[in-house]
C-alpha cells in the first residue's frame, strides 16, 4: 500500500490539506525526528507530514537530524517521499517563484551524517547506487501535474546543497554555476542520500526564491527576502502536492 511522506516546512502544517489529521510522535535509534508527524489522507492516499526545521523553524540546516527523520518515515510505513525546499537560482531562466523538479544533486555539505552504515557487517558493504537519485515515477507525476496546473516550472535541475546556515560568497556561487548546478539549497542532498539507502522513493519540489549572490546587478540574498517570496508562492507548491498525491494510486 502506498503511503507518502511530505518533508517540508512553512505553509505545510495547515491541517486543512489533510483529511482526518492526527499527530504522531516517534523515537528512533538516531534520536528524535525534527518534529512530530501530522498524519491523514489527501485524495484517499495516506500522508504523513514532517517539518524539517520543526514547526517553529528552530532547527538550523546543519543541525537537522536527517537520519532520525528518514528512519521515522520508514518506520511509519511510508513508501514514497515528496520533499519541498526553498532554493536560490543559479540561472537567469529560473526566476523567483519558479518551481524546479530536481533530477540531480551535488553534495557540498561537510559535517552531516550521510549514511546509516557506520560499519559494514555480515558482508553487507552497502554502497548505494546514486546515479539517478530522484525517483523517475514521482518526477514524471510532478511534471505532468505542474503542466496541467499551468505553473511556472522547470522539468529538471541540479541542486547543490551547501552546509549553511550562511549563504554563499560570490566566488562560491560562481563556482557552483561552473559545476553545472542550477539551484542551491541547504537540505536536499543528505535527505535524498538517506532515502535511497533505505529504499524509499524520493522526489523534491524546489521553489526558487532568490538569485543567491552571483548576479551583480541586484542585492545578494537575505533570509527576509527568501521568506517573502516563499510565502507568496507556497500555495503553488501545496496545490502541486495535493493534485499529485490525489492522482497517485
Amino acid at each position: 500500500m502506498i503511503k507518502i511522506a511530505i518533508i517540508g516546512g512553512s505553509g505545510l502544517e495547515d491541517p486543512a490539506i489533510l483529511q482526518n489529521p492526527e499527530d504522531i510522535k516517534l523515537e528512533t535509534p538516531y534520536g528524535n525526528p525534527s518534529s512530530g508527524f501530522k498524519c491523514g489522507k489527501i485524495g484517499g492516499v495516506d500522508v504523513a507530514i514532517l517539518s524539517r526545521h520543526d514547526r517553529d523553524h528552530s532547527i538550523p540546516p546543519s543541525q537537522v537530524n536527517n537520519r532520525a527523520n528518514l528512519w521515522a518515515i520508514k518506520k511509519l510505513g511510508c513508501t514514497h517521499i515528496l520533499a519541498t525546499t526553498a532554493c536560490g537560482s543559479l540561472r537567469d531562466e529560473i526566476g523567483r517563484g519558479d518551481i524546479v523538479i530536481l533530477d540531480q544533486f551535488i553534495d557540498f555539505t561537510r559535517f552531516r551524517k550521510i549514511t546509516f552504515s557506520e560499519k559494514f557487517e555480515n558482508g553487507n558493504l552497502n554502497h548505494t547506487p546514486m546515479a539517478d537519485p530522484f525517483n523517475s515515477e514521482l518526477r514524471e507525476l510532478l511534471i505532468k501535474k505542474a503542466s496541467e496546473l499551468s505553473l511556472s516550472y522547470h522539468p529538471s535541475g541540479t541542486v547543490v546543497t551547501i552546509e549553511g546556515p550562511r549563504f554563499s560568497t560570490r566566488a562560491e556561487s560562481n563556482m557552483f554555476r561552473m559545476w553545472g548546478a542550477d539551484v542551491i539549497n541547504m537540505s536536499t542532498a543528505p535527505e535524498c542520500i538517506l532515502a535511497n539507502e533505505l529504499g524509499l522513493n524520493y522526489a523534491a519540489i524546489a521553489l526558487s526564491t532568490d538569485y543567491d549572490c552571483w548576479k551583480t546587478d541586484e542585492a545578494p540574498v537575505t533570509w527576509e527576502a527568501v521568506l517573502q517570496v516563499f510565502n507568496q508562492n507556497v500555495k503553488n507548491v501545496i496545490q502541486l502536492l495535493v493534485e499529485s498525491i490525489s492522482s497517485f494510486k
